[in-house]
């Protein structure tokens, strides 16, 4: 519960933000008195908002697929959007499948496919920064996950070759040049890797493809987000590959997935 619950309090909070271009600025002031432990460290989290700073990154957490997940700063924020690609991933993990969330960022796809199943999985996790490794093992902390630091695939022991039935895969897929058509929250306070997809936005996308067919078990699947303008390209890379390659849209969430299955 809030530690404030002053109207005239709350309605400065509000106020502070929309002039700080918050659009969200009443649901923000909620989160945010909800959060803070004292006035001055309300007034601290206010001021960093209005500076710019990503909400999740000011309260420590992001809600994604019912679930709270620590987020530190630097640390990529899981998106809305991405909850469509969760539960692609929860729908194909067996009982006792083999999933593996690379390029986990904060650990928030592999937490809510953990929580989604209703059946232990052998759950996986990679990320090449270790801000995002220490904040993923906190959320996949309890869950049995062990959790890899490392460059994609380099990161995970050999044992997981030609064993994973589901390969989650946010990549980045923002092509360089369109980075500075970014959000602020994400332009300046995101680690660029987890943000920065090449010239055309797949070039981690081509590296992680070319060797995913060596993890996968025969028919495992891999599973990506991408966007709605890159997806005919998506698709080309991961079926030559040698991979069945699908598109799935969520138009209210404007997520777009690619599965992509080991034949």
């Amino acid at each position: 519960m809030p530690v404030f619950s002053s109207a005239a309090l709350r309605s400065s909070v509000i106020s502070r933000l929309r002039a700080a271009g918050c659009v969200f600025a009443e649901d923000e002031a909620r989160i945010l008195l909800a959060a803070a432990a004292s006035p001055a460290d309300l007034a601290a989290k206010v001021r960093a908002r209005a500076d710019g700073h990503p909400l999740e990154h000011v309260v420590g957490w992001a809600e994604f697929a019912g679930l709270r997940i620590a987020v530190d700063p630097g640390v990529f924020v899981p998106r809305r959007r991405s909850e469509f690609l969760a539960a692609a991933a929860t729908a194909l993990a067996g009982p006792g499948s083999v999933v593996l969330d690379l390029c986990c960022g904060s650990g928030a796809l592999g937490a809510a496919v953990a929580a989604g199943v209703a059946h232990p999985v052998e759950l996986h996790a990679a990320d090449i920064d270790p801000t995002a490794v220490r904040c993923a093992r906190r959320n996949l902390a309890g869950t049995g996950a062990r959790v890899h630091e490392g460059d994609l695939f380099a990161a995970l022991p050999d044992a997981l070759r030609g064993r994973v039935d589901v390969l989650i895969a946010n990549v980045p897929y923002v092509p360089t040049g369109d980075l500075a058509l970014l959000p602020p929250e994400a332009r300046l306070h995101e680690a660029r890797p987890a943000l920065d997809g090449g010239a055309d936005g797949l070039d981690v996308l081509r590296r992680m493809v070319e060797e995913a067919p060596r993890w996968l078990a025969p028919g495992g699947s891999l599973l990506f987000e991408t966007s709605e303008r890159q997806a005919p390209a998506a698709l080309a890379v991961t079926r030559a590959a040698g991979l069945a390659a699908v598109e799935s849209r969520h138009e209210d969430l404007d997520a777009t997935v690619v599965t992509a299955t080991l034949r």
